[in-house]
């Protein structure tokens, strides 16, 4: 078979410019960003761990657990750098991409993040629980968040507060505490009482929550007057 020299010289070159086009632009390093975001659950969990460990051995406010507080917050602000440049770069990636712990990595950061952090990514994150690559009960769990940045009532009963002026640990007010174990399994969440007593060691008491909802409500009226 005959080439004429030209055409040949022609496929020649598209062969070697084609073969040489670098796809990191289009195909992204996931295995490097599951790399980071391993390290950055280590940096973000084990000083919360020790801190917890401590809070529950001298006290929320003692020096043992402010220690591991300050650790913790250091860790943070480098953590949040990195999970925002992904999320802004990436989009929100899925456990299919980037596995369950990179999946849920990307969720803690955000959900330790101020109001400010959530509630920009709040929309992309409600889209990602739409399409199925993040967990609702994650969502779950910021949506309450950003209901005590808001002061309004959470509605699964994920958030507890410490309380300075009684020193202790209690549930954010709930919208309709009675039926907050529906909405829980709705999204995937077990019973409040097992969340609370497994997460925080404290006893849900139901007469009790819909009295301090009450009281919440009670005081948003006062405040609207």
């Amino acid at each position: 078979m005959k080439f004429s020299l030209p055409l040949f010289f022609f496929g020649l070159l598209c062969f070697s410019s084609c073969s040489s086009q670098p796809t990191s632009k289009t195909i992204p390093p996931y295995e490097n960003i599951m790399a980071i975001l391993d390290t950055v659950y280590q940096m973000e969990q084990t000083p919360i761990r020790q801190r917890d460990e401590m809070m529950d051995k001298f006290g929320a406010e003692s020096d043992e657990a402010q220690e591991f507080q300050k650790i913790y917050k250091a860790n943070h602000a480098v953590n949040e750098k990195k999970v925002k440049k992904i999320i802004d770069e990436y989009g929100w990636l899925g456990p299919d991409v980037i596995g369950e712990q990179g999946n849920q990595t990307l969720f803690l950061v955000i959900q330790h993040s101020d109001y400010e952090v959530r509630d920009h990514y709040l929309p992309t994150m409600r889209t990602a629980a739409k399409l199925g690559i993040m967990l609702p009960r994650h969502l779950g769990n910021i949506e309450d968040r950003t209901a005590t940045d808001l002061n309004r009532l959470q509605v699964y009963g994920n958030q507890v507060k410490y309380y300075r002026e009684t020193q202790t640990f209690d549930v954010w007010p709930i919208i309709d505490p009675a039926n907050v174990d529906k909405r829980r399994a709705e999204i995937g969440l077990g019973p409040i009482a097992e969340h609370l007593k497994n997460r925080f060691k404290l006893d849900w008491d139901l007469e009790k929550q819909i009295q301090r909802t009450a009281d919440f409500i009670a005081q948003q009226e006062e405040a609207k007057k």
